[in-house]
């Protein structure tokens, strides 16, 4: 199996790969690919990786389905696999369907990992497009105990009045 290869840029084009055959498969192919996707996570080890599929194969196949499995994903111990539950929401953001996004940034908020808080930072800032107002609510309550670089990158849109106000907790 290519996800398996020493080679990131295999592993990167395998996903490449795997991305087009979701999207241009039946209901039986793209099953197929989200299975293997998510028993091959220990492959999918590097941000970009995750990046470049987790929202096209696990987001897409979630969106009519139960979100159960990114809440497990949410949770493991693997950076990854707590990359993909978020960046899964992606699909589901592009869809205005914000509640998962919202949900799983609780859940990972307390996360160690940089990694993960750019990521929820990332999701946060693409639904806040979506609904500014809803970001905002979200934000107030959560701004001044959330690790920075979550809140950084959710407010990186904003006018420059309204992320200093954030960044010094005057909000």
């Amino acid at each position: 199996m290519l996800l398996a290869s020493e080679f990131h840029e295999v592993r990167l084009t395998t996903l490449f790969i795997l991305v087009a055959q979701f999207e241009n498969g039946d209901e039986d192919a793209r099953k197929a690919i989200y299975e293997l996707y998510l028993a091959q996570t220990s492959q999918i080890n590097n941000w970009d990786l995750v990046d470049g599929s987790a929202h096209q194969i696990i987001g897409d196949w979630l969106v009519e389905r139960s979100r159960r499995p990114l809440y497990r994903l949410a949770r493991s111990r693997n950076l990854s696999e707590r990359r993909v539950a978020i960046i899964a929401t992606y699909d589901f953001i592009k869809r205005d369907d914000l509640d998962e996004a919202y949900a799983l940034a609780d859940v990972l908020m307390s996360d160690k990992h940089d990694l993960i808080h750019k990521a929820v930072g990332w999701m946060l800032r693409e639904a806040g497009k979506r609904d500014r107002a809803r970001l905002e609510d979200w934000l107030k309550p959560r701004c001044q105990k959330m690790p920075r670089t979550i809140l950084r990158y959710s407010i990186e849109k904003f006018s420059p009045t309204r992320r200093q106000a954030y960044l010094k907790g005057t909000i």
